[in-house]
């Protein structure tokens, strides 16, 4: 199992914890936790190795567009990049962000 590490710049705040998807084949489940930051941190725990700079991107388009302060665990099982998406944009709303609700392509992204 790989750990990466990321941290984004986050203004926006949570309402409260949000638990999405499951760790399963091709899935990816997240954890998030509401924090009182301007930053998100994020730590990716994958048996894939060599995506390092595609999980950086994709991280890196999704908080660029919905800024969600705050501690974020994903649980990686293979998931692609629109799946990522998916369940980022998902966590984001079930905890009750503005952000997200100002954001609706990110699901049409998947």
């Amino acid at each position: 199992m790989r750990t990466l590490q990321f941290t984004f710049p986050a203004t926006a705040r949570a309402a409260h914890r949000a638990h999405v998807g499951v760790v399963g084949s091709g899935d990816l489940e997240i954890l998030f936790e509401p924090a009182d930051a301007v930053s998100a941190t994020v730590r990716v725990r994958t048996s894939v190795e060599g995506f390092d700079e595609v999980w950086q991107a994709t991280l890196g388009r999704f908080f660029a567009r919905v800024p969600l302060a705050g501690s974020w665990e994903l649980n990686d099982a293979a998931a692609t990049p629109a799946l990522v998406t998916l369940r980022l944009q998902q966590a984001a709303q079930a905890a009750g962000s503005d952000a997200s609700a100002s954001h609706p392509s990110t699901l049409e992204a998947s």
